[in-house]
């Protein structure tokens, strides 16, 4: 079973459909015995990073996510979902992130020949190619939708990027954890196969829940 976190963030019903159509079994949820029991997690979402995280922890989803990591659970951020495993935002100054992963949220730099938000379709480098691209050639198109990027901490963690006047963190993958500014259930085939590579991943058996 999938379970993709419900946290009136928006971007579900795609997602679902998306993992519907590659055959998986999925439920909506904010429960935590129904999210920490998933074979897989998905944390979707679009909106302002600041009530993004009112909401999670309103709903007292901030502790279950990182109870899934802790778990070694397969775990994917989309968009906003990348944003908020992160420290912090400067779209929401003095709202803590989730802190799973080191980085922070930087606005994309004004220019004049750049639209702000970054809409539409963007090719993939792969400066430490993870497993979320297996069988999806270097420089393929992918489907952002976004004001705000991610600039990690540690590169080593980053498995793509994107240039839009700045070189954007694209993509992160660290254990178990998966992340991806753009929108996989958005982006066609190429999406569809990211999707389906995530919902491969299995966690370790040494790690794996009895």
């Amino acid at each position: 079973m999938v379970a993709i976190i419900d946290y009136d963030a928006g971007n579900i019903k795609s997602v679902e459909k998306a993992v519907t159509a590659l055959g998986r079994d999925v439920v909506v949820t904010r429960k935590a015995d129904e999210i920490l029991t998933a074979d897989h997690v998905i944390l979707p979402g679009v909106g302002a990073f600041g009530d993004a995280m009112v909401k999670l922890r309103s709903y007292g989803l901030e502790e279950v996510i990182k109870k899934v990591v802790e778990n070694n659970t397969p775990f994917l951020g989309i968009c906003l979902g990348l944003q908020l495993l992160f420290n912090s935002s400067e779209e929401s100054e003095g709202v803590k992130g989730l802190g799973i992963l080191d980085g922070k949220i930087l606005r994309i730099p004004d220019s004049k020949d750049l639209k702000i938000p970054h809409i539409g379709w963007n090719s993939l480098s792969y400066p430490n190619k993870g497993r979320l691209f297996e069988g999806i050639p270097e420089n393929s198109y992918v489907y952002f939708v976004h004001s705000f990027y991610l600039k990690a901490q540690d590169a080593r963690i980053v498995t793509a990027t994107a240039e839009y006047g700045v070189s954007i963190h694209a993509s992160v993958e660290k254990d178990n954890v998966f992340a991806c500014q753009f929108h996989p259930e958005k982006s066609s085939e190429t999406g569809l196969k990211i999707l389906d590579n995530f919902l491969n991943v299995s966690a370790p058996a040494a790690c794996m829940k009895s």
